[in-house]
């Protein structure tokens, strides 16, 4: 039942946009004049929107397309190329039929032995065909990117264009993709939190790191290959991110899991400037997967109680109930009692509130991660970590497109302040 109800209200939509034209306002008018002009200004702001989104994506796609169809005929585009009978010659605009509407769009051209050669798949997309209304109702329908990918490869078929064609323009984009997220500058970016953490794709462990400056807008800063517990790996990526700018000696808040060589690296590079906030959720996982499952429920709101208070009263009531815990799960009393201070880093530097929550753990990461999983669904197999790499990249910054400033942003002002005294005066850029 639900499922007819969406598709109904799908079709009752495309007769409003479609017949907006001929729309007779007068009944609405007469009705009540206050009420109806108000809903008709709405509707057509909201018809003028969402053609303006629809084109914009309607001709980076059909452009994509195009290019591909170009490169399958005279193999791809190198400057002073000329090997081949089929050879690139600039570009020009063209006029292409989706659904209802035309659409300007530059399109490549290709010149050969006797004259200008046919682009593949142009004709098709000129008229009335079904390639043309497949590629109208696909971005309509407001497709993710993973189908967004897979309908990518089935028109680039239609169009006589091999999906080596396609994966190769994807290696080409996510590359692309990898190489822009990191050779990112930060040098003007005053980083008040960072936030790092490991990420599973298809077995390849990665670690990301997403910023946080003070008027709580959030920027990714960069991943790279291997586990968090690989000290290695973390240090490169520290140390990456000093060379594009970010002053490790400045006091921030580093949010991260529970990873001794993460920890250990923040240490050695960034020394007494760090503070160190560990994730509340994978310490609370940690201990109480190690309890059967009454005690671990029990365990599970005793953490959460003390978390919520004054430090050092937390820290002396979990240290009373790691004893509690000793005798009969000693693994579990170990691991409440490894990093606890850290546990209560925000609650020193008195953060409360929505702030408190959102610094209090690496969430801020899992949001993204749902994009990348979205956009990598379609990988089947990872051949090696670089493409499991830019694949991620792919994805982040995509996720970053949707990114809102940090909840509780309004109190980082007094999270500053408690960190850092003195001000604090960022490195001038040469």
């Amino acid at each position: 039942m639900k499922k007819s109800t969406r598709k109904k209200q799908s079709l009752k939509l495309q007769v409003v946009t479609k017949n907006w034209a001929g729309l007779d306002a007068q009944p609405l008018l007469q009705a009540n004049p206050a009420a109806a002009l108000p809903l008709l200004s709405m509707i057509g702001q909201a018809q003028l929107s969402i053609e303006d989104l629809l084109g914009r994506m309607s001709r980076q796609f059909v452009e994509q397309l195009l290019m591909m169809a170009a490169e399958s005929v005279a193999g791809p585009k190198h400057p002073g190329r000329t090997a081949g009978e089929v050879r690139w010659h600039g570009r020009q605009g063209g006029l292409v039929n989706l659904g209802t509407s035309k659409l300007k769009i530059t399109r490549p051209r290709l010149r050969g032995p006797v004259g200008e050669v046919a682009l593949p798949g142009y004709a098709e997309l000129a008229g009335d065909s079904n390639l043309s209304r497949r590629i109208a109702d696909v971005l309509a329908c407001n497709v993710s990117t993973r189908k967004y990918t897979r309908v990518m490869y089935r028109c680039a078929d239609e169009m006589g264009i091999s999906k080596s064609a396609v994966s190769r323009h994807f290696v080409k984009d996510s590359a692309q993709a990898l190489a822009k997220l990191m050779s990112r500058d930060f040098a003007k970016t005053d980083l008040v939190a960072i936030y790092v953490d490991g990420i599973i794709v298809a077995r390849h462990h990665l670690i990301a790191a997403i910023g946080v400056e003070a008027t709580g807008a959030k920027h990714m800063l960069g991943i790279a290959p291997g586990s968090s517990e690989n000290a290695k790996v973390v240090k490169d990526l520290l140390g990456s991110l000093a060379e594009r700018g970010v002053d490790l000696n400045v006091p921030r808040l580093w949010v991260i899991d529970g990873s001794k060589a993460l920890r250990s690296a923040i240490d050695q590079l960034c020394g007494e400037a760090a503070h160190v906030q560990r994730c509340r959720i994978h310490k609370i996982r940690n201990v109480t997967e190690r309890l059967p499952k009454a005690k671990a429920a029990q365990t599970r709101w005793v953490m959460t109680q003390a978390l919520k208070g004054d430090a050092a009263a937390g820290i002396q009531k979990l240290k009373a109930h790691a004893k509690h815990l000793k005798a009969q799960h000693p693994d579990a009393a170990a691991s409440l009692l490894e990093g606890l201070e850290e546990l209560f880093t925000i609650n020193r530097l008195g953060v409360t509130g929505e702030l408190a929550r959102c610094l209090a753990t690496t969430n801020v990461i899992e949001s993204p991660n749902s994009v990348v999983r979205r956009v990598s669904g379609r990988v089947t197999r990872y051949r090696n970590a670089d493409m499991a790499m830019r694949w991620v990249a792919a994805g982040f910054l995509e996720a970053e497109k949707a990114f809102r400033r940090l909840r509780g942003h309004q109190s980082l002002p007094s999270l500053i302040l408690a960190m850092r005294p003195v001000p604090v005066q960022l490195k001038k850029v040469a």
